[in-house]
């Protein structure tokens, strides 16, 4: 972000594809007010926004629940510069209204805007019922998702079986397993490589061959009781979708590449500075835990690109 803002002070021209570029990139950071900001200042200087700039301006208020502001953004396209809105600006709308708690205004919009919802929409609201804790609207989702569709992204499955398991029912929890497991998605293993002194290493989920075997495994030990101790972790297997006992659950958690990779970095890398890891899957969402209690316990930022969104974990937190 640094370096893109350097280019785009030193552009003698710049036109509405640089200005969303840097709007988009700062969204993608958690940088919210910062991209708002960009885009006032962009439409102070005469630059017109087009379908790419208000995605990234209401993806920006849905990660810190900006919701009026999202609001005006949203009627602002059409209003003021005759843009109609595509599916993705309403998932991004129902996604901003979902994290902010209104599920029910989501649900409604997911009824009556102009187009027909697809998968990531209802697995938006289904996502945000879920983290709002609201039980028999998640199911009452899940059942049309799963009958209605038939989910090409794992991570739906995924939340699928979750919602299921937190309902206890245990049969749709196999049906979601049995679907995912006839998706193959073990093809694509996952992997995160992450650079320390100008190289970069390469990790594998499940890898136990490198090198430094015994030493990420000790340092990822001291790690996990530091988190049982200070906040009380507890590792979520719910992530693990296969038939096993949890310990053996718990072990495929335990080496998950990006975990890996970031003792890799802690070990390796110099002290004090930004540990930065690329992933090619989604962060589950227990890794996501542990990389937010890691990053208080030893006072590294840690930046994670995964195959959806930039995770910024410092000081316990994370931008998304």
């Amino acid at each position: 972000i640094v370096a893109a803002k350097g280019i785009f002070s030193r552009m003698r021209h710049r036109d509405v594809v640089s200005w969303t570029s840097l709007i988009v990139g700062m969204a993608q950071h958690g940088r919210a007010e910062k991209a708002l900001a960009l885009y006032d200042e962009m439409v102070s200087h005469g630059v017109k926004p087009n379908e790419v700039t208000f995605v990234g301006l209401i993806y920006a208020c849905s990660h810190v629940g900006f919701v009026a502001k999202g609001r005006e953004i949203f009627q602002s396209m059409t209003k003021d510069y005759g843009i109609r809105p595509s599916l993705q600006h309403y998932t991004c709308l129902l996604d901003l209204l979902g994290r902010s708690g209104l599920v029910d205004e989501a649900e409604n919009l997911i009824h009556t805007m102009p187009f027909p919802p697809d998968e990531p929409t209802w697995a938006a609201l289904l996502s945000a019922c879920k983290r709002q804790g609201q039980g028999e609207m998640s199911v009452r989702i899940a059942d049309h998702l799963l009958s209605s569709f038939k989910p090409k992204d794992p991570s739906t499955y995924i939340l699928l079986s979750n919602i299921y398991a937190s309902a206890s029912l245990w049969g749709k929890v196999s049906e979601a397993r049995r679907k995912l497991g006839d998706m193959e998605v073990r093809k694509d293993p996952g992997y995160s490589s992450v650079e320390v002194r100008k190289e970069t290493e390469v990790f594998y989920a499940g890898e136990t061959s490198h090198p430094l075997k015994e030493e990420i495994f000790v340092l990822l030990k001291e790690l996990e009781e530091e988190m049982r101790r200070r906040n009380g972790y507890v590792p979520d297997t719910s992530w693990i979708l296969h038939d096993m006992d949890e310990q053996e659950k718990e072990k495929l958690l335990f080496w998950h590449s990006e975990r890996t990779a970031v003792a890799y970095g802690l070990l390796i890398g110099v002290e004090g500075t930004p540990i930065r890891i690329v992933k090619n899957l989604r962060v589950c969402g227990d890794c996501h835990v542990v990389m937010k209690h890691i990053s208080e316990i030893t006072g590294r930022e840690i930046i994670v690109r995964d195959a959806t969104r930039y995770h910024h974990f410092k000081g316990g937190k994370c931008s998304c």
